[in-house]
């Protein structure tokens, strides 16, 4: 790389790192005082009151018209400034109030803590607890799932003094605000700024709608459009084979650089958040180097000879690159890419791969057995009869009208497809017994999808204004258009996460309460099983294992549990189903004496503690095993040990509500 290249890819990185913090900045002060402001106030449970839903629309409203007047000052270049603040203050505001007005009266995120957000609070809880890289539920194992967004959520929450819980909600909204205006800062270096307010805005309504759920998912999906048109970028550089001047506004400046240095580090932070996008992206990636040198071995074949490259250069002549130049461009830009990740990635998974050499042999496999109706068929979001389907549809339309003439819609449409070949290759995993998880990977989907449809509904309109002679009016249309289909489907998206708000208010929260007023369930009496566990066993949280099978009480509180809720979230290193044989075994045991002794000879740190539900002269405990290819892929069942095995003085037997404490007297 020459001088100055180098100088002009640290200056474009200046200034692009330098423009993403203050857009976080933005965005943290917007979600910050939205949130405290919205809980000053008793607000009314979503389930059972309109008063929020109206308060929400209000607050979109306001939030577009903070947007539309940023891309007004855009277009009109003025203020300029004053619309990057407008237009970060615009999305970020917009986040909060469509996921914190509607849970305003909880202090549970979405899906409360219920399914799958039990074991991310559980995640969330233990790195709250300690900063160290620890496996959420199993003592004295590194963590197998990334731990990069619960680990920054646990810093978030010491920093205000929260529990894991409490935070997550704040957290959430928070990260994907965050990511929000950092994925418009990449848009607004890749096209025009107007255009990328647009776009950034359509692609995080629907992230908002579809992947907010999954926070740490929705964080990875919304950066994933902006990521490919600028991977594209520096993979396939067609003027440095054919030697032909790029177009303006077409290539990115350093040469590509900036965009290798850019992708890397994307990749790296999926890599540490979320491994499933983190291996599509890869995924994609790689398509894209493919299709790079694809096309630039065709280049170079055209511009061998005169006439073809008359034809598409206009040129009677043009110095051609070698073979290996088509290919070993990309090529080295894509390792580059993988180093930049992997310097990036491995602090977060080092512990584990290190833990890995002593144990050749892993129990691996069981995230992948689910097979949902979803990742049975390909998702065709475009076909679908609403606001949504008709967005896709434009995007689809778009894609292929664009594909040989746009960088845009050519990164767009690789990604588009990469999604179907991953879905097509998770059905054909299933034929050996296991699957790609491609139904986790419809957001991602619908967001490339939704990032295509803002730019075909811009060209559309466009290319409609000039054939009808461009009518006076007709801006207006286009304006009135476009805004009442934005509104009408961002005031939609509370309804589509009815189940999921719905949740977080009948669940019970940390501090024993459901915040739709309603009887909590037996969650409330957490707060006093921990109490006597700290008593009974002169212990912290963290150096206490509970064997339980409510596991929500490890997602509420820092103990570490001897199984976890479910194999398909267990780490691979802790022998999943010995534990559960084991466990059964235990039940079993005739005296306390035969329990203590196959206690003490586990191969695992036997528990400290059991925390049971009582069943007359029986204590029980409900345990899950792996039933895939069945859906559900889950099947619950109960283990009961006799009361008698804990008639001893070696264990202290405390009856808490429904529940039965058993400490283990050491």
């Amino acid at each position: 790389m020459t001088t100055s290249r180098g100088a002009r890819l640290v200056r474009q990185v200046g200034a692009g790192v330098g423009e993403a913090v203050l857009a976080t900045v933005v965005a943290v002060v917007v979600v910050a005082v939205g949130l405290v402001a919205f809980s000053l106030v008793q607000w009314p449970a979503f389930n059972s009151s309109n008063v929020v839903r109206a308060l929400t629309t209000v607050g979109q409203v306001g939030a577009a018209a903070l947007i539309a007047g940023s891309i007004a000052l855009l277009r009109l270049r003025r203020s300029r400034r004053l619309a990057k603040l407008l237009s970060w203050a615009g999305i970020s505001a917009f986040v909060t109030v469509t996921l914190g007005m509607p849970l305003a009266a909880t202090k549970l995120y979405l899906f409360g803590i219920s399914v799958d957000q039990e074991f991310r609070t559980e995640y969330l809880t233990r790195l709250t607890d300690s900063a160290a890289l620890r496996d959420m539920t199993y003592a004295d194992l590194p963590p197998f799932y990334p731990a990069g967004w619960f680990w920054v959520g646990g810093r978030v929450a010491n920093v205000l003094g929260m529990d894991g819980w409490e935070v997550f909600k704040p957290y959430a909204i928070g990260s994907i605000a965050v990511a929000a205006v950092v994925s418009l800062v990449l848009w607004t270096q890749l096209i025009r700024a107007d255009w990328a307010v647009g776009v950034t805005s359509a692609v995080t309504a629907v992230a908002v709608t579809y992947a907010a759920p999954e926070a740490y998912g929705a964080v990875i999906a919304i950066l994933l459009p902006p990521v490919l048109v600028m991977a594209w970028g520096a993979l396939y550089r067609p003027a440095e084979i054919t030697g032909r001047t790029a177009d303006a506004g077409e290539e990115p400046t350093a040469g590509g650089w900036g965009a290798v240095l850019g992708t890397g580090l994307f990749l790296g932070l999926a890599a540490a958040c979320y491994t499933l996008y983190f291996a599509f992206a890869v995924f994609t990636v790689v398509l894209m180097a493919v299709v790079a040198a694809g096309l630039g071995l065709r280049l170079r074949y055209v511009a061998r000879t005169p006439r073809r490259v008359a034809a598409h250069t206009g040129e009677s002549h043009a110095p051609v690159g070698s073979a290996g130049r088509a290919v070993g461009a990309p090529l080295l830009r894509l390792i580059v890419m993988g180093v930049i990740a992997a310097l990036i990635a491995l602090p977060v998974f080092l512990p584990f791969l290190l833990r890995m050499l002593d144990r050749p042999k892993l129990q691996s496999g069981g995230a992948f057995h689910y097979l949902p109706e979803a990742g049975s068929e390909l998702p065709l979001p475009m076909a679908h009869f609403s606001l949504l389907g008709a967005l896709c549809l434009i995007g689809t339309i778009w894609l292929v009208m664009r594909a040989s003439s746009s960088r845009r819609a050519q990164s767009l449409g690789l990604g588009v497809l990469a999604v179907y070949l991953w879905s097509l290759l998770s059905m054909l995993a299933t034929a050996a017994g296991s699957t790609l998880l491609s139904f986790r990977l419809e957001p991602v989907l619908l967001v490339l999808l939704a990032a295509a449809g803002g730019f075909g509904f811009v060209e559309g309109a466009r290319a409609v204004y000039q054939a009808l002679n461009e009518p006076a009016r007709f801006r207006w249309v286009a304006i009135v258009l476009a805004t009442v289909g934005a509104l009408a489907y961002c005031q939609d998206i509370p309804h589509v996460l009815a189940p999921e708000i719905t949740t977080a208010y009948t669940d019970t929260d940390g501090d024993g309460r459901r915040a739709d007023q309603r009887d909590p369930s037996a969650v409330r009496h957490y707060h006093n099983i921990d109490d006597a566990l700290r008593a009974q066993t002169g212990r912290e949280p963290s150096e206490t294992v509970v064997l339980t099978g409510d596991t929500t009480f490890l997602a509420y509180y820092p103990y570490f549990g001897f199984q976890g809720m479910t194999s398909h979230y267990a780490n691979p290193l802790a022998d999943y189903a010995d534990r559960s044989a084991a466990i059964e075994q235990w039940s079993e045991k005739d005296t306390p004496d035969e329990l203590l002794d196959a206690l003490a000879a586990a191969p695992w740190r036997a528990p400290d503690a059991f925390l049971f539900r009582r069943s007359g002269d029986e204590y029980t405990l409900r345990l899950a095993a792996d039933v895939y290819p069945n859906d559900p892929n889950v099947r619950r069942y109960t283990v009961a040990f006799p009361a008698k095995l804990f008639a001893d003085p070696r264990f202290t037997v405390t009856d808490i509500g429904p529940f039965t404490l058993v400490v283990v007297n050491r």
